[in-house]
């Protein structure tokens, strides 16, 4: 266990600190990649960005999802993860 005499303990604890409270405002706090991820939706299938909210768009077919998933990944040097219904992994494809 760290002692609280120890300069190093208050670095990493004012790190922590504010990178909760970053994101509690909404700021991102770790670097953005490419991730596209194929995910279930009410309408079929959608696609969202790794660490968005909001969708990029939504399919009929995951099929269709996936392979403009997989455009969006290559032109960012991401990977494509697709999701099962019950949000657990299916599959990753990696184009970095």
């Amino acid at each position: 266990m760290p002692s609280i005499t120890k300069r190093q303990f208050w670095i990493d604890l004012l790190k922590n600190v504010i990178k909760s409270w970053a994101k509690d405002q909404g700021i991102r706090t770790s670097p953005k990649t490419g991730n596209q991820h194929v995910v279930p939706h009410e309408k079929g299938s959608a696609i969202r960005g790794e660490g968005n909210t909001r969708l990029t768009d939504t399919f009929r077919k995951q099929s269709t999802a996936i392979r403009r998933a997989k455009r969006i990944a290559k032109n960012q040097k991401g990977d494509v993860i697709i999701h099962r219904q019950d949000g657990t992994m299916k599959d990753r494809i990696s184009y970095d």
